[in-house]
C-alpha cells in the first residue's frame, strides 16, 4: 500500500512538473520575443494580471471551499466509521478508505482541483480586470440609471462574471458539503444513527444563504442588463422594460435580500416555517412579476399604441447606435443630379479618369501569379490598390512576393530547405490601375527580380521576412546561405543583416525554442552560430495580435513601398465593445462575435525586413484606447511620430467603412415614426462579377469631391432603396490628410431615377452589338467575364465604368480586352476607357451633346426625306415603262422628265447631309 503511494506521488509530481515546465518554456520563449521587439513590459503586464487574477480567484474559492468542508467533516465525524451499510449502498465503497488522514487528503486534493478550476475561468478576464481598474470615462450618459457609457464598457463585465463566478462556486461547495454529509450518514433521513441533524441544518441554511445573495446580486445586475433588451422596436430598453420590467426586478432583487437575511439569521428563529413562506413569496413574484406582468403591459398597454409609447426609447437607441459607430459624424449633402456632362467636363477631370480602377484586384492577381511569379516556389497572396506621388497622384495596385513552404516542391521540403534556406520572399509588383497595355495585360511599373521601375521608387531591401503568407519559423545567420532571388539559370544568395528574430545566443535558448517548436532538429543541427536567430509569429495578421490581442484588426492589411527603399504593412486596428448601452448588435463576418461598438484608433506599422511592430494612436478621443494607453504607456505611440513617407498611404479602412454602411443603412432614419416604420431602409446595391450576383464592395478612388478644388483619395459605395436598383445616394470616406476619417452621404434627388449598378447592368446586357460580341469571344475556348462596376461621380453626373476581361481555358492569364461605359442613355464598349468616352462624349470635339443629338435627328429626318424620293423617282420609272408597253411615247417622255427633276432634287440634298455627317465625325 505504501509503495502505491509513493508511485502515485512520484507519478503526480511528474506531471506536474512537465506541465509547469511546458507552461515555463512556452512563456519564456514569448518573452523572449517581446523583448526583442522592445515591449517586454507588455508582456509581463499580461502575465501579471493572468497571474493574479489566478491567484485571487484560487485563494477565495480554495478557502471558501476549505472552510466549508471542513465543518461538514467535522460535523460528521462522529457517525463516522459506525454505521454498516447495506449491500446496496454505494457508500460502502468509500468507507474502507474514507478514514483518519485519508478524509484530509482527498478533500485536500479535491479542493486544490476545484480551485484550480475555479482560477483558470478567472485568467480569460484578466483584460477585462485591467480595463476596469484603468476605466476612462466617455462623457455619455445613459437615460435609464444616469450613468456614464464607461460603467458599462469597463466595469458591468467584471461585476457579471464575478456574480457568475460566485454562484458557481457556492453551488460547488453546496454539493460537495452535501456529499460530505452524506458519506458521513449526517444527513436527516439518511439512517437511524442520525446525530447532528440542528448543526448539519444550520450549516446547509446558511450555505442556502450564500447561494441566495447569488441569487439577489444576479437580479441587481439584470437590471442593468435591461440596456441591452431586444423586446422592443429598437434595440435597448423599451416601455415595456421600464415600466415593467426594472420594477419586477427591483421587487425580486428586495425580496431575494430578505431571504438571504433570514436564511442567515435562521438559528435564531424557531419557527422555521417562515423561510418556506419566504421562498414562496419569492416564487410567485418571479411568477407573476417577472414572467407575468412584463407580458401583460406589452400586450394591453405597449401594442395598442406602441409608436407613441416606443418613440422616447427608438430616439435613444438611434442616438446611441449613432455615436458607438461614428455615424453622427457623417454630413450629408446634396448631390443634384443633371446628368448634362460634355466633354470639357471630361478633360477637365482628366486626373479622376486616369484613376478610374480598370483592373480588378481578382483577375489581376491571376495576371500577377502568371507573369511575375518567375519561379515556382513565389506567390501572391493578396492585391491591394494604394497610391503614390509620381509625376502625378496615381492609384496602383500592389502585390508582395512571398515564399510559402507550400509552394516547395514535395522533393524539396526538407528541414534545411524550410527553415534555413527559403527564409523569405522578395519584392513587389506594381501597375497604374488605369493603364493597359496593347495585348490587355498591366502595365507594370515594378517588375521582376531584381526590380525593374519605371516611376521614383527607391527600393534597396526587398527581403519579406514577415507577410501574409510566413508560417513557419526560420532561422537566419546560420553558416547555410539564404535564398535570396534567382538570377538568370542561378540564384543569388544572402545573409540576413537585420535584427529581427530573438538571438540564439546559447544553449539554453536553443533547448527552449527546441521545446516550444517540438523540434529537437533546432538542438542537433550544426549550422547554427552564437550569431544566429530564430524568426517566428511571422504571420503579420498573426504578429499583432500576439502583441496586442485586445484589439481588433482589419482583414486587410495592405503593403507600402516605403521612401527609405523598405517594405511596410499597414495594418488597421479596432478598439471594440459589446456592452455599449443602447447601441444596436453588430458583426464583421458570419459567425463571429457581435459587438456595438468601433473606432478605427490605432494604425499598425510592420516592417516586412525586421518585423518591427509599431503602434499609432490615430484617435486619441476614444475612451478605449485611453484606458489601453494607461495600461499599456510603452506599446503605444501618437501618431504624430509616424513617419511622413507612412502618413501620406494611410486609408479608410474598408471593413469599418462596410459596417459603418450596415448601420447607416438604417440609422440614417432619425425620425422615430420613420424608423418604426422602416420606410426609408437603404441597402449596399448588387453587382455582377464574372456571371454571379453579390453585394458590391466599397471601392478607392482619386477624385474631386463637389466643392473642392483638388482630386483626394477616397473609399466610396453607391446605395440603393432596400430591394429596388436606383441609386439613392453614394457614402464616400476621405483618406487624405487634414482630411481623414471625414464621412460624408451624398443624397440624390427622389423624383427623377438614377440608374444603380444592377439596372446598367441589364441596359448593357440587353445591348445587341456587345451582348454579340462577348457571347462569340465566349464560343472560341475562352472565358468571358466582367469585372466590377465602378460608378463615378463627376460634377453633378455619373459615369459607369466596367472593364471586360477574356481569359483562355488553358492559359489562366486574363487579359483586358474591353471597357465599358454607360451615361445617360448611351452606352459604349471600346478597347480603352478613352475610345469609350469619345464614343459617348463626340471626339470631334463638338462638345455639346445636345447639339449632336438635334444634327442626328436632322439627319434621320434628311434621310426619310430621301427614302421618299426615292420612291417617288422609282414610281416615275414603272409609269414610264407602263407608257413605253403601250407605245405611248408622250407619256414615256413625260415620266421620264418628272424623274430627272426628282434626281437632280436628291442630288442637290445629298451634299449637305454628307457634309454634315463628315464633319460631325472627322
Amino acid at each position: 500500500m505504501k509503495n502505491n503511494k509513493k508511485i502515485i506521488i512520484i507519478v503526480a509530481a511528474i506531471a506536474a512538473a512537465m506541465i509547469f515546465l511546458n507552461l515555463f518554456v512556452n512563456y519564456y520563449g514569448d518573452w523572449l520575443w517581446f523583448n526583442n521587439l522592445n515591449y517586454g513590459s507588455v508582456f509581463n503586464t499580461m502575465i501579471i494580471a493572468k497571474v493574479i487574477s489566478f491567484t485571487i480567484f484560487f485563494l477565495v474559492s480554495v478557502l471558501f471551499l476549505s472552510l466549508h468542508i471542513r465543518i461538514a467533516v467535522r460535523r460528521g465525524a462522529p457517525t463516522r466509521g459506525i454505521l454498516i451499510y447495506q449491500a446496496d449502498d454505494p457508500r460502502q465503497f468509500i468507507s474502507e478508505i474514507y478514514k483518519g488522514k485519508a478524509v484530509f487528503w482527498l478533500w485536500a486534493a479535491l479542493i486544490l482541483f476545484l480551485g484550480i478550476i475555479m482560477g483558470s475561468s478567472a485568467v480569460d478576464q484578466w483584460n477585462n480586470f485591467l480595463q476596469f481598474i484603468h476605466a476612462s470615462s466617455f462623457g455619455i450618459q445613459e437615460p435609464i440609471f444616469g450613468k456614464d457609457a464607461g460603467f458599462y464598457v469597463f466595469k458591468l463585465p467584471v461585476y457579471r462574471f464575478v456574480s457568475g463566478w460566485y454562484l458557481f462556486m457556492v453551488v460547488l461547495t453546496f454539493i460537495a458539503v452535501f456529499i460530505s454529509y452524506y458519506i458521513d450518514n449526517a444527513i436527516p433521513g439518511a439512517g437511524k444513527n442520525f446525530k447532528n441533524s440542528r448543526v448539519v441544518k444550520r450549516h446547509l441554511l446558511s450555505m442556502s444563504g450564500f447561494f441566495a445573495l447569488g441569487i439577489s446580486a444576479f437580479y441587481f445586475l439584470k437590471l442593468y442588463n435591461i440596456l441591452y433588451s431586444s423586446h422592443g422596436a429598437a434595440y435597448g430598453p423599451s416601455y415595456m422594460d421600464v415600466h415593467a420590467q426594472i420594477p419586477a426586478y427591483w421587487i425580486i432583487f428586495i425580496v431575494s435580500i430578505v431571504i438571504t437575511l433570514i436564511l442567515f439569521l435562521s438559528p435564531v428563529f424557531r419557527e422555521k416555517k417562515i423561510i418556506l413562506y419566504a421562498v414562496g413569496v419569492w416564487i410567485l413574484v418571479l411568477i407573476g412579476f417577472v414572467e407575468v406582468y412584463p407580458g401583460l403591459i406589452e400586450q394591453y398597454v405597449v401594442k395598442p399604441t406602441e409608436l407613441q409609447k416606443e418613440s422616447p426609447y427608438i430616439l435613444n437607441n438611434i442616438r446611441f447606435t449613432r455615436e458607438a459607430y461614428g455615424l453622427d459624424k457623417i454630413k450629408v449633402e446634396p448631390f443634384p443630379v443633371d446628368q448634362k456632362l460634355i466633354y470639357k467636363d471630361i478633360q477637365e477631370n482628366r486626373h479622376t479618369i486616369e484613376n478610374i480602377r480598370l483592373w480588378d484586384r481578382r483577375p489581376l492577381i491571376q495576371t500577377f501569379k502568371q507573369l511575375q511569379e518567375i519561379r515556382l516556389y513565389y506567390d501572391f497572396n493578396s492585391v491591394q490598390v494604394d497610391r503614390y506621388h509620381f509625376a502625378k497622384y496615381t492609384q496602383v495596385a500592389l502585390a508582395a512576393r512571398e515564399l510559402p513552404v507550400s509552394q516547395i516542391p514535395e522533393r524539396a521540403k526538407t528541414w534545411v530547405n524550410e527553415h534555413l534556406i527559403f527564409t523569405h520572399g522578395y519584392g513587389v509588383v506594381m501597375n497604374p490601375v488605369n493603364e493597359i497595355l496593347p495585348n490587355g495585360m498591366p502595365d507594370l511599373v515594378v517588375k521582376d527580380i531584381p526590380p525593374v521601375t519605371t516611376v521614383p521608387v527607391d527600393l534597396k531591401q526587398m527581403g519579406i521576412y514577415y507577410g501574409e503568407e510566413s508560417d513557419q519559423f526560420v532561422l537566419v545567420n546560420t553558416t547555410a546561405k539564404e535564398f535570396d532571388y534567382p538570377k538568370g539559370e542561378d540564384n543569388v544568395y544572402t545573409s540576413y543583416a537585420g535584427k529581427g528574430g530573438v538571438s540564439l545566443s546559447n544553449l539554453f535558448k536553443r533547448i527552449v525554442y527546441a521545446w516550444k517548436f517540438s523540434d529537437i532538429k533546432i538542438l542537433l543541427t550544426d549550422y547554427l552560430t552564437d550569431q544566429s536567430r530564430i524568426m517566428f509569429y511571422r504571420n503579420i495578421t498573426q504578429r499583432d495580435k500576439m502583441i496586442a490581442p485586445f484589439l481588433s484588426y482589419d482583414s486587410l492589411p495592405y503593403l507600402v513601398a516605403g521612401q527609405d527603399g523598405q517594405l511596410y504593412w499597414i495594418h488597421d486596428a479596432y478598439t471594440t465593445s459589446n456592452m455599449f448601452p443602447y447601441s444596436e448588435p453588430a458583426s464583421q463576418n458570419a459567425g463571429e462575435q457581435s459587438f456595438n461598438y468601433i473606432n478605427n484608433s490605432v494604425k499598425v506599422v510592420i516592417n516586412a525586413y525586421n518585423g518591427d511592430v509599431s503602434y499609432y494612436v490615430i484617435n486619441p478621443k476614444d475612451p478605449i484606447i485611453q484606458t489601453f494607453q494607461k495600461i499599456y504607456p510603452k506599446l503605444f505611440k501618437p501618431f504624430g511620430e509616424m513617419p511622413d513617407f507612412l502618413k501620406a498611404h494611410i486609408r479608410y479602412p474598408t471593413d469599418l467603412f462596410n459596417i459603418q454602411i450596415q448601420m447607416y443603412n438604417v440609422y440614417h432614419m432619425t425620425d422615430p415614426k420613420v424608423f418604426y416604420n422602416q420606410e426609408d431602409y437603404w441597402a449596399v446595391p448588387i453587382e455582377n462579377y464574372n456571371n454571379s450576383q453579390q453585394n458590391m464592395f466599397p471601392y478607392y478612388i482619386i477624385m474631386r469631391l463637389p466643392g473642392t478644388t483638388e482630386e483626394e483619395y477616397i473609399l466610396m459605395l453607391p446605395l440603393t432603396p432596400s430591394k429596388k436598383d436606383n441609386m439613392i445616394a453614394w457614402i464616400c470616406a476621405r483618406c487624405d490628410a487634414p482630411n481623414y476619417g471625414d464621412l460624408i452621404v451624398y443624397s440624390l434627388p427622389k423624383d427623377k431615377l438614377i440608374y444603380g449598378p444592377m439596372q446598367v447592368e441589364a441596359r448593357i446586357n440587353q445591348q445587341p452589338d456587345i451582348s454579340a460580341e462577348l457571347t462569340l469571344w465566349g464560343q472560341q475556348g475562352s472565358q468571358v467575364f466582367k469585372g466590377n462596376q465602378l460608378i463615378i461621380p463627376i460634377k453633378n453626373s455619373f459615369l459607369y465604368v466596367e472593364p471586360v476581361y477574356l481569359q483562355a481555358e488553358q492559359g489562366k492569364i486574363p487579359e483586358l480586352k474591353r471597357v465599358i461605359v454607360a451615361y445617360n442613355d448611351q452606352i459604349e464598349m471600346r478597347r480603352t476607357l478613352e475610345e469609350s468616352l469619345q464614343a459617348i462624349f463626340n471626339p470631334s470635339g463638338l462638345q455639346d451633346t445636345t447639339t449632336v443629338k438635334q444634327l442626328k435627328n436632322i439627319e434621320n429626318i434628311v434621310k426619310s426625306t430621301l427614302s421618299a424620293k426615292a420612291q417617288e423617282a422609282l414610281d416615275h420609272y414603272n409609269k414610264a415603262l407602263d407608257y413605253l408597253k403601250q407605245n405611248n411615247w408622250a407619256g414615256y417622255g413625260k415620266e421620264l422628265q418628272d424623274m430627272k427633276a426628282v434626281l437632280t432634287e436628291m442630288s442637290k440634298g445629298s451634299g449637305p447631309i454628307t457634309g454634315t455627317k463628315d464633319r460631325q465625325t472627322k
